[in-house]
């Protein structure tokens, strides 16, 4: 009989994870730890990259660095890989939502979004890609929204970055995946997080996205641990281009 519990087992494996800081990215670096992973955050706030470690204990480490530096970008990629050596695992959790109307977008927000929510993780991922194809082992995971397929109000900007996102899933897949590299990405639906910060501080709006998805209510910070640990694990190894909505079925409807 199968061992499945070692599919999901991180042990050995190292995780690089953006925006580690807050949100849904440090729940997904404490996640990847507990599995076994030894974790490198990337976030530019110190004192919290600082907490992250101090929770997780000796099997994590961080880095504090702008992603969107493509002038820093070797030197970030060495100090990540000096902890624990080259990840092999990398989430890029890491994101930004202006909430501009469109009639109200400026150039600086439109760059900074695109900067931060889609070029970043291509082309730190491109400069992370040669290790992992030289072990024969890699997960790649981004982060999608539910406005990689719905158009909200004020996210412009946001959504159209969150739409690249999945075909630029799709594409990194068709590179990379015969060298054992998958490419994923997870779309969570509303979470407390502190990007979203200002939907549940509306009581009545929050109580609104709960009533639209199939479930009945918003995400709770746990429900990310399943998919993310999937994602990044072996349990995952033939699954490969694809956008797992992580939303209680809010796109179902």
């Amino acid at each position: 009989m199968a061992n499945t519990s070692r599919l999901f087992d991180l042990t050995g494996r190292v995780a690089l994870v953006t925006g580690a800081s807050s949100g849904l990215g440090r729940r997904a670096a404490v996640t990847l730890a507990a599995a076994g992973a030894q974790v490198i955050g990337v976030a530019r706030r110190e004192e919290a990259l600082a907490s992250l470690c101090d929770e997780i204990g000796p099997a994590a480490s961080y880095v504090v660095g702008d992603v969107t530096d493509r002038a820093t970008l070797p030197a970030l990629v060495d100090a990540v890989s000096t902890p624990f050596g080259a990840p092999d695992i990398v989430v890029h959790a890491a994101g930004i939502n202006t909430r501009e109307a469109a009639d109200d977008v400026t150039p600086e927000g439109w760059d900074t979004t695109l900067a931060l929510n889609l070029s970043a993780p291509f082309f730190l991922t491109q400069a992370l890609a040669p290790a992992m194809k030289d072990t024969g082992w890699g997960r790649i995971v981004n982060f999608a929204s539910l406005q990689t397929t719905r158009a909200f109000p004020g996210g412009i900007a946001y959504g159209a970055t969150k739409g690249g996102i999945a075909q630029l899933t799709r594409a990194m897949a068709e590179a990379w995946s015969r060298h054992g590299i998958t490419a994923n990405a997870i779309g969570p639906g509303f979470f407390p997080t502190e990007l979203t910060q200002a939907v549940f501080s509306d009581l009545d709006r929050a109580a609104r996205n709960a009533a639209q998805t199939c479930i009945g209510r918003n995400g709770r910070m746990e429900d990310i641990d399943g998919p993310i640990l999937f994602l990044c694990s072996d349990a995952s190894a033939y699954v490969t281009g694809q956008v797992l909505m992580v939303d209680g079925g809010y796109t179902a409807k």
